[in-house]
């Protein structure tokens, strides 16, 4: 249980900083959640430069009936030791166990932070590689931990080099291998090749926002979740954008929600989840990051079953 004590007290300081507002915004009623309503921009049913096959589609669609979705789980006493120890970047980027997925995921560290983790995640594709959805090795909502006060979570994808598809997103597990973010059930993404939003649609999506008409090598487009209504939104090199959903993953104590990167074609890019700072820059701040509410318990402990699997277990048994 020495986790436990290290973990006893850890935040109090800064949370401090950050105490939820006394009451909800005027005309905001927080008794209960918003309800999940289809977004009012314009809706395409095909996509702007490419479409996945009908059989995959079919695929996904009995993959998501046979496999229903994960409940919330206390993560393993060593995932919550690594995040006490390293914070941000104890989290990582899965490599997919599928002929899909064509290229390779490594861990950029600092030698000047030391301890271990990653600064960023950088992932690099090759022209052969097809579509396939990348997702974190931890969660970055976890229903069974609280906010501890915080406003939401966030982590950034830097743009180097996309020469194909590449797409910011979340998703709960299991989530078909071969779907990009946002295509299937309980997932949303941002694509970066149309710029527009998905959330359960396996269609051609929706406009997102007139603010945002191109990304670039050199770009970082990040994702933040809202705590309050659960609101997701994206950001554009620091630039907050219009919320994207309102409404998504609640009640949050029923999802535990991963980070998703999608990839198709030769791409190469960073996954920050806080190791190294943020474009945007109130991302940097405590209220933001995803340590102090992952892996941070309230209660008492529970028992081995309500835990994540080891990471080793995960690559032994993941679904492809």
């Amino acid at each position: 249980m020495s986790w436990l004590r290290a973990l006893k007290g850890k935040g109090k300081d800064t949370q401090k900083q950050y105490a939820p507002p006394a009451g909800p915004p005027p005309g905001v009623d927080l008794a209960s959640p918003p309800k999940w309503e289809p977004a009012p921009e314009q809706r395409h049913t095909l996509g702007l430069y490419a479409e996945a096959t009908e059989d995959e589609f079919e695929s996904a669609q009995q993959f998501c009936a046979a496999y229903p979705p994960e409940r919330p789980r206390l993560l393993p006493s060593e995932a919550v030791e690594r995040i006490d120890a390293v914070g941000c970047r104890a989290w990582q980027i899965e490599l997919p166990r599928t002929p899909r997925f064509r290229g390779d995921i490594y861990n950029v560290a600092s030698d000047q932070k030391g301890g271990g983790g990653a600064d960023v995640v950088r992932v690099v594709t090759e022209a052969a590689c097809q579509d396939v959805c990348l997702m974190s090795d931890l969660p970055i909502l976890a229903g069974l931990y609280d906010v501890h006060g915080k406003l939401g979570v966030y982590y950034e994808v830097k743009v180097l080099r996309m020469d194909g598809l590449i797409a910011i997103g979340t998703t709960c597990r299991p989530y078909p291998a071969w779907r990009l973010p946002g295509w299937n059930r309980l997932s949303a993404g941002l694509h970066l090749d149309d710029l527009r939003k998905f959330f359960e649609d396996p269609d051609g999506g929706r406009d997102y926002t007139p603010l945002l008409t191109r990304v670039v090598p050199g770009d970082a487009v990040g994702l933040g979740y809202s705590f309050a209504l659960g609101t997701m939104f994206f950001t554009h090199n620091g630039v907050r954008l219009p919320d994207a959903f309102t409404g998504v993953y609640l009640p949050r104590a029923a999802h535990d929600v991963y980070a998703a990167v999608g990839v198709e074609g030769a791409c190469e890019l960073e996954v920050n989840f806080g190791g190294d700072v943020f474009r945007w820059k109130e991302g940097n701040e405590w209220a933001w990051r995803v340590e102090g509410h992952v892996g941070t318990l309230t209660g008492g402990p529970s028992g081995a079953g309500d835990e994540l699997p080891s990471y080793n277990e995960v690559r032994g048994t993941r679904i492809r």
